[in-house]
């Protein structure tokens, strides 16, 4: 009885190892059936966000994120620009929401005539460009900036200009490559 009972003991806990990696392998599955059908990744290309994301950096875009939710101040975004024929996915920081009146002046970003409160960037604007002075966004328009502003092709700028929210693709959450700068963008 003794060789029975230590048989039946080797099988348990090796049902128990097997039980344990099959759901492993299971959640890895879900894990990247999730990001698959939800995520899109890029990489950067350029230093405008060179606070939050270094170029070269790959990061995950949620695809998600604004199906019922809108974008937020200082939300990272990814999007595209409308009637071009390009792969390109640019990624930039939304400061100005639908509805607001956004200026630059003396190097500072204005909201509704009052300067921008708790600005992640300190940076003095040396082009002020399209809102040089004041400019009301539509109800489905964001005006975005680089972290890096005097390095950075944003909202300022014609070939950018203010981005609808059709043209939004995601929110930016997640630095995936290389692995030492992996991480959530804040």
């Amino acid at each position: 009885m003794s060789l029975f009972q230590k048989r039946y003991e080797e099988n348990t806990a090796l049902l128990h190892i097997c039980k344990w990696v099959a759901d492993i392998c299971i959640m890895i599955v879900f894990a990247y059936a999730a990001i698959l059908f939800t995520c899109e990744r890029t990489t950067l290309n350029g230093n405008s966000m060179d606070t939050s994301i270094d170029s070269g950096d790959t990061v995950l875009i949620n695809r998600m994120a604004y199906t019922i939710m809108k974008p937020s101040r200082f939300s990272v975004i990814a999007f595209e620009l409308p009637n071009v024929k390009s792969s390109k996915v640019y990624v930039k920081r939304v400061i100005g929401l639908p509805g607001e009146t956004v200026q630059i002046q003396n190097g500072k970003v204005y909201i509704n005539g009052s300067p921008l409160p708790n600005d992640i960037s300190d940076e003095i604007i040396l082009t002020a460009g399209t809102v040089a002075s004041p400019v009301t966004l539509a109800e489905d328009e964001y005006f975005v900036l680089g972290d890096r502003r005097n390095n950075s092709e944003d909202s300022r700028f014609a070939s950018i200009g203010m981005v609808k929210r059709e043209d939004i693709v995601g929110s930016v959450w997640l630095v995936s490559a290389p692995f030492d700068h992996i991480g959530f963008v804040k």
